[in-house]
Order: C-alpha cells, then sequence, then structure tokens
C-alpha cells in the first residue's frame, strides 16, 4: 500500500484546490452532525430529567375493580351495567412481600412503598385541597431527591412534622415552624409541624403535595398497615415498558411505565431521534457525492497520468486502491477537522449559549463521527477509482 498512498498524496498536493475546498465541505458536514446530534441528545436528556424529576420510572398500583355478575338461574335475562366501577382507595395486598421482591430484581435500582389519597390543608379559614403522600423518606429519596429541592427548613417527616411546596405554603401563609391542619373527607384530622418548604418546579406538585411519613397518612386515609402503591427506578429507562411487563406477570398487579404515562413525550422524543438520523444521512449523502465528484474530477483532469503510470506497470488493483485511499485520506482528514470544530461548537454553546441546558459532548461519538465519515469517503470514491482502473494506457497517454 505504500506506492498507492504516495501516489494518492501526489494527486491530492497537485490539486490543492480542489482538496481543499472539498475537506472544507467534509469539516462542515461532520461538524454539523456532531453539533446537531449533540444539541438534540443533550435536549431529549434535559426534558426526560425535568419530567422523570417529579416522578418514578415504574408505578405498581393494585388491580382495578371490575363488575362482577352474582349468580342466577339458568334461562334468566341478567341486565349488564355497562358503566365502569368507581375505583376506591385501596391497599396493595402483601404489599411487604412484594416490595421485598422487586428489591431483588436486577433491572430495578430503588423500590418505595408509597400511600397517596385526596385530603385538605386549612389553616384559619382557609381550606386548599392536597395530595397527601405518605412516604419512608430513605427509600422515596432514592425515588425523587425532594431534599435537593428544599427552600426553607429541612426535608424531615415523621413525629408530626410534615413537608410542603411553596405554592401551597404562599396561598396558606405558611412558614417553618407554624401548624398545620390536615383533614380527610371523612373527618379524620390532624396536627402537623411544617419543617420544610420544597420548589420542585411543577406548579401541581408545589400547589398540591404534602409529605408526611407513611403511618400518618395511613392513620389520616384509614389504610391501617397499608399502602397504595410502590414507586420504583430502572437503570434503563427506555427499557421501563419491558421491566413493567414483567414486573405485572410476577405480581398480577396494575403496573404502569413513564413511557405510558407520558406517551406524548415519547412520541417527540422518537420524532426528535428520526430528525436527527434524517438530517446525519442526508448530511452524509451530500459528503459522499462531493468526494465522488472531486476524483471523477480528478480522474478525467490526470488520464494521461494515469495512462502512464499504467504503461509503467501499475495493475489495474494498484490503481484502484490509488483514488480509494484518496477518498478514505479525504473523509478521514475532512471529519477530523469537522469533529474539532463540532466540538467547539459545543463549547460555544454551553460558554455563550443561552444557558437553557447543558449539552455533554458524548467522547464516542467523535470517533463514530470520524469512522462513518471515512468509510463514506472510501465508498464514495468506488466508481471513480473503477473508472480509472478501467482505462486503456494507449488511448490514456494519447489523451489531450
Amino acid at each position: 500500500m505504500w506506492i498507492e498512498t504516495t501516489i494518492a498524496l501526489k494527486f491530492l498536493r497537485q490539486g490543492l484546490i480542489q482538496t481543499a475546498l472539498i475537506l472544507v465541505g467534509i469539516a462542515v458536514g461532520v461538524a454539523v452532525i456532531v453539533f446537531v446530534t449533540t444539541l438534540i441528545t443533550g435536549l431529549q436528556s434535559n426534558i426526560i430529567g425535568r419530567t422523570l424529576g417529579t416522578q418514578s420510572h415504574i408505578r405498581v398500583e393494585p388491580p382495578e375493580e371490575i363488575n362482577r355478575l352474582a349468580p342466577h338461574p339458568q334461562g334468566t335475562q341478567v341486565l349488564l351495567l355497562e358503566d365502569k366501577r368507581a375505583q376506591r382507595l385501596r391497599s396493595i395486598n402483601n404489599w411487604i412481600q412484594v416490595r421485598d421482591t422487586l428489591d431483588t430484581l436486577a433491572e430495578v435500582t430503588a423500590v418505595s412503598p408509597v400511600i397517596a389519597g385526596p385530603a385538605f390543608a386549612r389553616r384559619g379559614d382557609v381550606r386548599k385541597s392536597i395530595s397527601l403522600l405518605g412516604i419512608d423518606p430513605p427509600r422515596y429519596q432514592k425515588i425523587i431527591p425532594v431534599s435537593e429541592d428544599i427552600i426553607a427548613g429541612q426535608f424531615r417527616v415523621g413525629a408530626g412534622d410534615a413537608v410542603i411546596g411553596k405554592l401551597l405554603a404562599m396561598e396558606l401563609g405558611m412558614q417553618v415552624g407554624n401548624k398545620l391542619r390536615l383533614e380527610s373527607g371523612d373527618g379524620r384530622a390532624a396536627i402537623v409541624t411544617v419543617a420544610g418548604i420544597f420548589e420542585l418546579g411543577v406548579r401541581e406538585l408545589d400547589l398540591r403535595y404534602v409529605y408526611v411519613d407513611l403511618k400518618q397518612a395511613q392513620s389520616m386515609l384509614d389504610l391501617s398497615g397499608g399502602i397504595t402503591l410502590i414507586d420504583l427506578t430502572v437503570r434503563d429507562l427506555f427499557a421501563a415498558d419491558a421491566v413493567a411487563e414483567r414486573i405485572g406477570r410476577l405480581t398480577g398487579l396494575k403496573v404502569e411505565s413513564w413511557m405510558q404515562t407520558n406517551a406524548q413525550l415519547v412520541n417527540a422524543l422518537r420524532s426528535q431521534t428520526l430528525s436527527t438520523s434524517m438530517i446525519s444521512f442526508f448530511v452524509a449523502l451530500s459528503v459522499a457525492f462531493g468526494i465522488a465528484s472531486v476524483l471523477a474530477i480528478s480522474v478525467t483532469q490526470r488520464t494521461r497520468e494515469i495512462g502512464i503510470l499504467r504503461a509503467m506497470g501499475i495493475r489495474r488493483q494498484q490503481l484502484l486502491r490509488v483514488f480509494l485511499v484518496q477518498g478514505g485520506l479525504l473523509g478521514f482528514a475532512g471529519s477530523a477537522i469537522g469533529a474539532l470544530a463540532g466540538a467547539g461548537l459545543v463549547w460555544v454553546f454551553n460558554t455563550f449559549g443561552p444557558k437553557l441546558f447543558y449539552i455533554p459532548l458524548s467522547l464516542a461519538l467523535i470517533p463514530m463521527t470520524m469512522a462513518a465519515a471515512t468509510v463514506t469517503g472510501v465508498l464514495a470514491a468506488m466508481v471513480p477509482a473503477w473508472r480509472a482502473s478501467r482505462l486503456n494506457p494507449v488511448e490514456a497517454i494519447r489523451y489531450v
């Protein structure tokens, strides 16, 4: 390959302006691919992080109650109720065994039992509808790190302490240390101390959520010893559907993943990924046509030189490899310059951009893009290379 490489480099140096232009074209294409791919990936990570920062990956709940027909004599007509049965607040049967089973699954990283139900928060004459959540703090923190969003006080539940959202605190005029009366629909009530105020950044949650310990919520919602759901996180976000299906078969409970809950978001992410792939494909296609056109012109311009090389004993396979090496060198050199330019664009965006979100540059993206561009260059050179290798040396030497 030494002879082929030497000839290829000489041809590239002789057509310096053409070489420079195609290198710039390849570099621009690769820079666009690197920057756009990184930008979309960062945007998706930011959206997913914001969405899943306030919810679990998988939620396990009791199975839905359904209407059942009472036994009736054979041959009698039965009037069926088509309305769906109203779902009352129920506990998961044998939830401790279910929790322990879920803890053993390799795909699951955190399991947290939760009791959640409607209640009211009252201060003086002001009464607000809330969502009361009873949690096991160490386990729940692995699902949603509420302590990181505390803006006043501290994340402390239990022994009569509660943590409430910022908007709820504003509407009730509450501060850390104030007493808050919690009431359920059936007349149960409790007085708790506001130990902390959080801001999750989601209006509905900051206005409704009140965290207490499991026992306090069980007492308020009349579910002694029970829980209403189990929250989980998994290692692979986009495998949540498969893990949820497996848990459903294993437990017989109602299981829902974040991908089902946020179906529109998942569709949007898939559309973004498809758009990125299409952009990368068409940019790579334009790069390939650019390399092919430059090498095709090179074959035409160097017809006599090719004929002389053939007359001197260069075989067809060697001449074929000369132009393939040119394509590979153009693809590699252009992609190296483009990868550096793309990384520079990412740095500029993170440093001087609008600061909406940070886009991390994947270290694997640059070598993958360079390898793809090099292969594209070799493939693009195949037609001009084949044409050059087919030239008749006598006719090529006579070419003017």
